[in-house]
């Protein structure tokens, strides 16, 4: 399984911006995906970012479509999300995921990082 390592979480006003990072290792294969989910207390685990290894266009939730940006760096094994114009509602741990080889089912997580947007 590949090992992902987030950082990048944090506090933050209503409004600002933070930019995660994920980095990905122990793997030799191409991802047909990878992805960012989040959870909040009491809530399920919502799948809001993917981005596609065949250069597709990446996938947002409408909850945060239009002020987050999904991306990665292939030579550095990294995944990134830039989020901005950020709401209490954003408030969540955020789990970054990377695909079986062959699908786009993921099958590896981070350990998560925590964002909290105050009012």
């Amino acid at each position: 399984q590949v090992q992902l390592v987030e950082s990048g979480g944090g506090s933050v006003q209503a409004g600002g911006s933070l930019r995660l990072s994920c980095e990905a290792s122990g793997y030799t294969y191409s991802m047909p995906c990878m992805g960012w989910f989040r959870q909040a207390p009491g809530k399920e685990r919502e799948e809001f970012a993917t981005i596609y290894s065949n250069g597709g266009s990446p996938y947002y939730a409408a909850s945060v479509k239009g002020r987050f940006t999904i991306s990665q760096d292939n030579a550095k094994n990294a995944l990134y999300l830039q989020m901005n114009s950020l709401k209490p509602e954003d408030t969540a741990m955020y789990y970054c995921a990377a695909s079986t080889p062959y699908t786009c089912t993921y099958n590896s997580w981070g350990q998560g990082t925590q964002v909290t947007v105050t009012s």
